[in-house]
């Protein structure tokens, strides 16, 4: 509880800007994308402290220099506002760096070999975790089982993700530890993968999955704090100088730790990214008691909003449709333990929108976002109408008949584009040549109106933007099998996925007056690019790096 009390001593208010003529730092000789429509396009921009002092051209803009003025020499180089990523989370993905890497194991045995390779860097008894694994990447894409892996980590627990985090893989010594039997019961919204004879293969699915984690001991506040500075460092490295960090289940109670780790940071002045924390819609009475709204906080730490859980994900079979999947005909997916209270769910989304908070609901099938667009619905119908900056996370795979209802409703499609190009490989397969035409369906959303804001999803996907906006622009999938495009006709222009990533997931965080775009009185957060993202081949983003991050004004990344 000491958590919300120092909240509400050390987040008020801004740093006046300074009192000198001179700018700290400008930037000439450019190609700014400014995201103002008043002013789409210009050479140069000055900062003084943290803000935005003037934006036009070079010349203009050397006036505001003074002796004291660091002057970066852009060369023509493209610059965009600094990304904001609207789904990513952090500590997980950072401590996810320094865990066994599984997302290229091409094999059940090179899968193998790598967690056999790295046990034996560990010490008896560490749990073995992270991994971030694909099957669909295998021949045959099934999934591995304990028998795999189990004698090759005798001594070390292992519970290894799935990529889309709903699903991991258990070696028999956490299952032990987890006292997981064949006589363990299944659970509401989640599954155990079981053999003919009935016991556990050491695959758990989404509700299922705390019956191991809960016998994984919690990071200390050390770990989390090496997690989120090597985070940090990653989002820097991509140009990304916000962030919205968010549960992963609704299991993960991780939260009130995480915020004093970053409450922590910001008082030692290193908090390098500006985070938007999230908390579980379960616990939404606690920031209500204390009359903490979303958005509150100051220019680097903010409360965002209340996430919940409608469903799975596609890759785990869990993801929750009207129709079976096509190739598991007997499989609809699944409603989240959330869900599967409807009525106690829906409570508590209109007791948080009364307190004034945020809802953010993770929905992947079509069954699951229309269920919460209904849901929504019925807040907005309870409550009265007003700006709620309701979200969507993912919104993956919609009935046709949804898509204007975003709009409609005001809901903000918070979407990854990577997982289009990732998901692209395979996706068919599972549901069908008719459900993928509204797939990751980021054209028809934009063209009924709504407002799309991107992110990544790190670390189920890499924290690089510019990976993202090559997917939305171009949606040619990882295993190069569709060079002109998964589903094409849901492609946009790389002026609305940069749009998406900044201003977009500004708005999803309700602060685009402060950040999103270049403009005189916003914060000073900035990237330079390596090439010109809007007028080369949009093949080329793939390879075109992140120059220069500037962050409140100062320049936080400068690639070697």
């Amino acid at each position: 509880m000491r958590l919300f009390a120092v909240i509400l001593l050390c987040f008020f208010g801004l740093a006046p800007l300074h009192a000198q003529r001179a700018a700290d730092l400008v930037l000439v000789h450019g190609k700014i994308w400014t995201e103002n429509p008043q002013q789409p396009e210009a050479e140069a921009v000055a900062i003084l402290g943290h803000r935005i002092v003037g934006v036009g051209t070079s010349s203009a803009i050397l006036k505001f220099a003074g002796p004291g003025t660091q002057i970066v020499e852009l060369h023509g180089r493209r610059v965009v506002p600094g990304f904001n990523d609207a789904h990513v989370h952090f500590v997980a993905g950072g401590a996810a760096l320094a865990g066994v890497q599984l997302r290229s194991a091409r094999s059940p045995a090179e899968f193998r070999q790598r967690i056999a390779a790295f046990a034996r860097t560990q010490p008896k008894g560490t749990w073995i975790l992270n991994g971030e694994w694909d099957q669909t990447s295998w021949t045959p894409a099934e999934f591995p089982n304990h028998g795999l892996i189990d004698d090759v980590t005798p001594d070390n627990p292992v519970a290894v993700w799935r990529l889309d985090g709903h699903l991991l893989l258990a070696n028999a010594l956490a299952m032990k530890l987890a006292g997981i039997d064949r006589n363990t019961k299944d659970i509401a919204g989640g599954v155990i993968l079981r053999d003919a004879k009935g016991d556990p293969t050491g695959i758990f699915k989404d509700a299922a999955i705390p019956l191991i984690t809960r016998a994984i001991p919690p990071l200390t506040a050390a770990q989390v704090t090496a997690a989120v500075l090597a985070a940090e460092k990653y989002a820097l490295e991509n140009g990304v100088t916000s962030v919205q960090d968010l549960p992963g289940s609704t299991s993960d109670v991780t939260a009130p730790a995480t915020l004093r780790v970053y409450e922590s940071l910001l008082h030692q002045g290193k908090l390098s990214v500006r985070v938007s924390a999230s908390i579980r819609l379960l616990d939404w009475q606690q920031l209500a008691d204390r009359g903490l709204e979303s958005g509150f906080g100051n220019d680097m730490l903010q409360i965002g909003g209340l996430k919940g859980f409608a469903d799975g994900g596609l890759g785990a079979g869990t993801a929750w449709f009207f129709e079976p999947y096509t190739n598991a005909l007997t499989n609809y997916g699944i409603a989240s333990d959330e869900l599967t209270q409807a009525d106690k769910m829906y409570a508590d989304m209109l007791g948080g929108d009364r307190a004034q908070l945020q809802l953010i609901t993770h929905a992947i099938g079509d069954r699951a976002n229309h269920t919460i667009l209904d849901m929504y619905q019925r807040v907005e119908q309870a409550d009265g109408p007003r700006d709620r900056r309701l979200r969507i996370e993912h919104a993956q795979h919609l009935l046709p008949a949804d898509i204007p209802r975003f709009a409609q409703l005001h809901v903000i499609a918070s979407m990854q584009p990577y997982h289009a190009i990732d998901d692209g490989r395979w996706a068919e397969k599972s549901i069908g040549p008719r459900r993928i035409q509204t797939s990751y369906a980021f054209r028809s959303l934009l063209d009924a109106g709504t407002v799309l804001a991107f992110g990544s999803d790190w670390p189920v996907a890499p924290m690089v933007p510019l990976m993202g906006i090559y997917a939305a622009v171009t949606r040619r999938t990882l295993d190069g099998k569709n060079p002109d495009g998964w589903v094409p006709a849901q492609k946009i222009s790389v002026e609305q996925a940069v749009h998406a990533y900044t201003i977009g997931s500004a708005y999803a965080q309700r602060d685009e007056n402060a950040k999103g775009s270049i403009e005189v009185g916003k914060l000073a957060d900035i990237v330079v690019l390596s090439a010109d993202i809007f007028h080369i081949d949009p093949v080329q983003i793939e390879q075109t790096k992140v120059d220069t991050t500037v962050l409140n004004g100062k320049v936080a990344y400068q690639r070697k």
